[in-house]
């Protein structure tokens, strides 16, 4: 998507108080106005054609633009933080082994690129971990001829006095995680304060939020986002996610004092 779309959208998102009750008048002589003159809005038909936002179909006048549930998660990386830690965990442990010959690198590799962008851990190079049950896998496999010696998933519990948080550690690097956030940290401190009085200050929160994204996207797209209580105790994400949370919306409401002179 292009990057000024993907800028469109993060900014409904941290400024829907805003957008919740619009008028022509704040539409044209606030933030989203200027960033209308500026060319920031002229992807709207294509996000509505791809329904990351929505208007009411009820009212063909109405210019009231609102995220869809597909556009949110679109925004916070594909998914919900608050939503992955909070879902529960029945304590088994699915692995994945697997020895693909290596005559078949790219199947192998493919495999491997699969289970990053899934979440999940590994171990060994061909053994991966995830809390969370393999029901899209073993959809994936259903049709396909079993060979255990190639392929095999599995439910595990630790039985030779193994603790869940040494598996975690062992299974995720945290500790590239913990710097990505803290990267994002530092860039969330940075924001441009006080009112937005003419372009230069709008164009640097413009330049701002774009920073914010990408370095948040940067650190949640390598995060697992594991169920709460098997998250290590030095993890930053929550914290991270809190203060993201805080910080976006008081942009959001440094964007109502915009007034172009």
């Amino acid at each position: 998507m292009n990057p000024k779309t993907e800028e469109f959208l993060n900014l409904l998102l941290w400024s829907v108080d805003l957008l919740a009750r619009p008028t022509f008048l704040n539409l044209t002589d606030t933030y989203e106005g200027w960033a209308y003159r500026n060319a920031q809005l002229k992807h709207v038909s294509r996000l509505e054609q791809r329904q990351l936002i929505a208007r009411d179909a009820s009212c063909p006048d109405d210019r009231l633009y609102r995220l869809t549930a597909l556009g949110r998660l679109r925004v916070l990386g594909g998914r919900d933080p608050e939503e992955r830690w909070a879902r529960p965990w029945d304590g088994q442990w699915r692995l994945v082994l697997f020895d693909v010959p290596t005559g078949l690198n790219a199947q192998r590799e493919r495999l491997r690129r699969y289970q990053r962008d899934k979440g999940f851990g590994y171990l060994q190079n061909s053994v991966w971990i995830t809390p969370d049950p393999l029901e899209e896998e073993r959809q994936i496999l259903g049709g396909g001829k079993i060979n255990v010696e190639s392929l095999l998933l599995l439910e595990a519990r630790p039985c030779a006095g193994e603790a869940d948080a040494e598996i975690v550690v062992g299974a995720w690097d945290f500790e590239r995680i913990n710097h990505r956030y803290g990267r994002h940290r530092k860039i969330v401190e940075e924001r441009p304060g006080g009112a937005m009085r003419n372009d230069t200050t709008a164009k640097a929160l413009l330049r701002w939020a774009a920073a914010e994204r990408e370095a948040w996207l940067e650190a949640v797209t390598i995060d697992p986002l594991l169920p709460a209580r098997i998250l290590p105790s030095d993890y930053l994400g929550q914290q991270a996610w809190r203060r993201r949370v805080e910080v976006l919306r008081d942009a959001g409401r440094q964007l109502r004092t915009f007034n172009r002179a």
